[in-house]
């Protein structure tokens, strides 16, 4: 993504990706809608978000798609954030967040000296505020009733008690934060959805256009890192809603 990102809207409605229906559910049209669960990915241009989008719809889900390359939602202003998830329709038994930039104008910082506070500012904005913003407009959209959930792509180096290299501050610190937006949102949603379970969630080093200028390091396809957190999305229980998990569904230090 460079000094981009991926997020969403500017249509009212999202786009609906052709659906696969699971062949054991009897009927067709309107039958089959009404019997397939649905899901809506928020950051569907980017590499995992439009990976997750195909990965929901091969596991039988209507999935919508909003992004801002293709629907015009800055999930960096508040105004069109509200105007576009409020015209969404639920419910939505899965909801995936995938937000996120690494730096905006300018690689991560390797030294204190390095921090440029405008570019800090922006990072916060996309990976911290714009998901919070959107899950201001989450809850009602999953279903009163039933299991729903609602992923949040994070990141490890958001960990405190994991962190043994330093650097990378503004990328760190706007995952640490949406980590605890996430946190918060899981108890204030569930106060009203019981089943929702609320996660923030790393998927690992995945080979995108997000990663392409750190080599390096062991990557995995957009594709396999979808497999993984929609694995981990499907396994989670309510007991767990509010953590921090990785793509092998394995708890991460806060």
């Amino acid at each position: 993504m460079g000094a981009g990102y991926t997020a969403y809207g500017g249509n009212e409605k999202p786009r609906i990706l052709p659906v696969r229906p699971n062949p054991v559910e009897a009927g067709t049209g309107a039958a089959i809608w009404q019997a397939m669960k649905r899901a809506l990915v928020i950051g569907a241009s980017g590499g995992i978000g439009a990976a997750v989008q195909e990965e929901l719809v091969s596991r039988g889900y209507a999935v919508s798609g909003l992004s801002r390359s293709g629907d015009g939602l800055d999930v960096t202003d508040a105004d069109a954030v509200a105007r576009i998830m409020g015209g969404l329709d639920g419910p939505f038994e899965v909801i995936f967040v995938a937000i996120g930039t690494l730096a905006a104008g300018g690689g991560p910082e390797k030294s204190l000296q390095a921090i440029a506070p405008a570019q800090m500012a922006q990072v916060m904005a996309v990976n911290a505020i714009g998901p919070a913003l959107v899950l201001a407009h989450v809850e009602r959209l999953l279903p009163r009733q039933g299991r729903s959930v609602v992923g949040v792509l994070s990141a490890r180096v958001g960990s405190i008690g994991d962190n043994r290299m330093g650097g990378w501050y503004s990328y760190r610190a706007s995952k640490a934060a949406v980590n605890q937006i996430v946190h918060g949102a899981a108890i204030e949603i569930g106060r009203k959805r019981k089943e929702a379970i609320v996660a923030a969630l790393h998927p690992g080093t995945v080979d995108t256009a997000f990663t392409a200028d750190y080599p390096g390091h062991d990557k995995v396809s957009a594709a396999q890192a979808a497999t993984n957190l929609c694995d981990v999305m499907e396994r989670l229980e309510r007991s767990q809603s509010g953590g921090f998990f990785d793509y092998a569904g394995r708890e991460i230090p806060w």
